[in-house]
């Protein structure tokens, strides 16, 4: 029926569903769904019924009712599958009683395909099932925790099925599978914590499980029976079917461990295979439909009992999450900054997982809290999380494996679990957890030995030592869970929100600011332009009235401070239009020969302060691209303030030079005058504010607020460094473009 080859490259493909075969402890049938013609019939049917298999492949299903002994006079099997057809399902008519040569049979009807699956196979009749089953359920329910809800289940298929070993079986992540509960008979070594790689039950049998709850092997040294059909290539699908055939692979592995008869019980939770109860006798050892029945149903008690207990257990976890993720919600609320909210207070980002560590790399601020690996470390893990992971959440238990530079700090670090809150920016979370150096228990090495053939091929061949072989675990931490990242997920919208929110405030507040700043700006320029008509006009007049010989002296020197008032007037009108056109005027971009412009700047300073005395040092003037005329605004303000404030030293010397800092050319104007008081420091670019120390020298306060304003127009920085009495150095970054 079929011609697959399981090697050591295959065997999780091989095709178990179709194996051609039945076990010999019954007999099949398979008929065609439109004309009820027999096209698949298993060759052992002659040691059951009078007649051979051959005889009956292709004659209609009602041939076989002369072979049973009818139970009742009107019984006819093929209205029984029809009665199945009608109702759409055949579970309320499986199993049928039969008798065949005065042996009681069970019949069963399954879908395949094209065809439906009838299987014949003895009934024992041992079990009242109702009484057993209800006991049962009742002991094994008694059972508080998991682990002893395990162990009563344990217990009661043992005295249901009567098998000399029962094993609670759980599946793990990987697919490796544990020994988590077993009740066997006294004289056996126990299986108790063993672990089984995932290669003893491939992928495709554990789909099956899942589909078939329960699954019989009978008698591991009995011949399975062939199945015989007229049709070509068309093998039949034996997945819905309770006699089909081992894996050669299984019964090898079951011969190897000493095992002779097999029964398996699935435990599903929440529509996944959570594991198996398996059970093995070292004896044939045959168990009719319905005690299968009845095991099944206890493995369906038991499924629902584990996901009951699991997600109570799992909803206190997420219910202490969610009590977390609103304090951090009030704490973002009330807070000014992020950080600060969720590390400041008793209940912090740490407790949104059971991690033991975590950092939060936030605004070019690294916050670190708990247990966590060095601060270059954690930079340097961020940046190839930045590069290499494009998933909002991302988490790994086994952190050294992936990313080798972790392994320094595997220790504290073999688990990260990893929220990013803005890729663009490197702006991410990150929670740590400490390796857990576990010792696994194998039933024998995992690793499953190969036998070269004489073609040389690698042949499969099953474990023969089931000793118990220990591997230590390392470089691994402690799993996350889903709810752990669940959490992590709720958290992540939480602080998103908050963020997009305090940026949406800084947004309308900076639209605000803006609004202000511009009609701030026309006030300044329509009131300094306004007032310079009637100031036009004051100095106009007292210049008329000095002309006046009659004057005497102190009308003449009451006219020449209105002259001296009206200039310094008229210059700080000056400035402030320049710091109104600063806001208002359109940035033209081209490239400034610095030597040039500051040449030009020097001699315009020089001769308006009559400054003879001060030496000027140029050094590197590299050329910037930008607007002229706003950055003569800038060098001019600057040489201007170095000029004045150092007149008042022996020998004034006033040095501008420049140097590339990466992406920057910054230019600096040194003096060696009076200094700025470190009191003053914060208010040194403020509109209008002179330090106490120059009140005898004249200025308006605007220079210097005049330079800022365009500097930042260009998004470059402004900063100085001064010492009293000693001097002051101003530096200019520009963008080099």
């Amino acid at each position: 029926m079929t011609t697959f080859s399981v090697d050591l490259t295959n065997c999780d493909r091989e095709p178990i569903h179709i194996p051609g075969k039945v076990q010999s402890h019954g007999f099949l049938i398979a008929v065609d769904k439109i004309d009820f013609l027999i096209a698949y019939i298993s060759e052992n049917t002659n040691l059951f019924v009078k007649t051979s298999a051959g005889n009956l492949l292709g004659k209609p299903l009602s041939t076989i009712n002369a072979f049973l002994d009818q139970l009742a006079p009107e019984f006819n099997i093929e209205d029984l599958l029809r009665l199945g057809i009608i109702r759409k399902s055949f579970d309320a008519i499986s199993p049928h009683p039969v008798i065949i040569n005065k042996n009681q049979y069970y019949i069963t009807i399954a879908d395949s395909g094209n065809n439906f699956l009838l299987e014949f196979e003895p009934a024992t009749l041992q079990y009242d099932l109702q009484s057993v089953i209800g006991r049962s359920a009742s002991g094994m329910l008694q059972g508080k925790s998991v682990s002893s809800l395990l162990k009563g289940a344990a217990v009661e298929v043992k005295k249901l099925i009567d098998y000399d070993r029962v094993m609670i079986y759980k599946f793990l992540d990987e697919g490796h599978g544990e020994v988590v509960a077993e009740q066997m008979n006294e004289d056996l070594e126990p299986f108790f914590g063993l672990h089984y790689p995932a290669s003893d039950i491939p992928k495709q049998a554990r789909e099956l499980y899942k589909l078939n709850l329960t699954r019989l092997i009978a008698d591991v040294n009995k011949e399975d029976s062939p199945i015989i059909t007229f049709l070509e290539n068309k093998p039949l699908d034996l997945t819905n079917s309770g006699l089909r055939a081992v894996s050669p692979i299984h019964i090898q592995y079951l011969k190897n461990m000493g095992v002779c008869s097999s029964f398996s019980i699935s435990l599903i939770s929440h529509g996944e295979l959570w594991g198996l109860i398996a059970c093995h006798n070292y004896s044939p050892k045959f168990i009719d439909y319905k005690a299968r029945e009845g095991a099944k149903l206890i493995g369906q008690i038991l499924s629902s009992a584990l996901e009951y207990r699991q997600d109570a257990e799992d909803s206190e976890m997420v219910d202490q999450f969610k009590d977390i993720a609103t304090a951090l919600t009030e704490q973002l609320n009330r807070d000014k900054y992020l950080i600060e909210a969720i590390t400041g207070h008793k209940k912090t980002i740490l407790d949104v997982t059971k991690a033991t560590g975590a950092a939060i790399l936030f605004e070019n601020n690294l916050k670190t809290i708990g247990t966590v690996p060095a601060d270059e470390d954690i930079l340097e893990l961020a940046e190839w999380l930045k590069q290499t992971n494009d998933e909002s959440v991302y988490y790994t238990h086994r952190l050294s494996e992936i990313h080798s530079p972790a392994r320094k700090y595997k220790r504290i670090a073999s688990g990260i679990l990893v929220c990013t809150i803005s890729k663009e920016l490197g702006e991410m979370i990150i929670w740590f957890k400490p390796e857990l150096i576990s010792t696994v228990t194998w039933a024998g090495n995992p690793d499953k030995p190969a036998t070269p053939e004489e073609n040389g091929l690698l042949s499969l061949s099953p474990r023969k030592s089931f000793e118990a072989w220990s591997e230590e675990v390392n470089n691994t931490s402690e799993k996350w869970l889903p709810e752990e990242i669940a959490s992590v997920l709720r958290i992540r919208e939480i602080i998103i929100t908050d963020v997009n929110k305090k940026a949406n405030e800084i947004r309308q507040l900076n639209e605000k600011l803006q609004s202000a700043y511009e009609e701030l700006d026309t006030f300044s320029y329509t009131i300094s332009h306004d007032l310079r008509t009637p100031l036009t006009s004051v100095k106009t007049y007292a210049e008329l009235l000095l002309r006046n010989k009659s004057l005497d002296d102190s009308a003449r020197k009451m006219l020449g401070r209105i002259l001296t008032g009206a200039d310094k007037m008229n210059f700080l009108i000056k400035e402030i239009l320049n710091l109104a056109r600063v806001g208002r005027s359109e940035i033209t971009f081209e490239t400034v020969n610095m030597q040039l412009l500051l040449n030009e700047v020097a001699t315009e300073v020089w001769s308006a302060f009559k400054a003879d005395k001060a030496e000027l040092i140029l050094g590197q003037m590299p050329d910037i691209n930008g607007d002229k005329t706003m950055i003569a605004q800038v060098f001019t303000n600057l040489v201007s303030n170095a000029v004045k404030y150092s007149s008042t030293v022996e020998k004034p010397t006033i040095e501008i030079s420049s140097y590339i800092d990466g992406k920057e050319i910054v230019y600096t104007v040194k003096d060696n005058g009076m200094g700025i008081d470190n009191r003053y420091y914060d208010r040194v670019f403020e509109l209008f504010k002179r330090m106490d120390n120059v009140k005898e020298i004249e200025g308006t306060g605007v220079g210097l607020a005049i330079v800022k304003r365009v500097v930042e127009r260009y998004n470059g920085r402004v900063w100085f460094e001064s010492k009293l009495n000693v001097g002051s150095t101003f530096y200019v970054a520009f963008k080099n473009i």
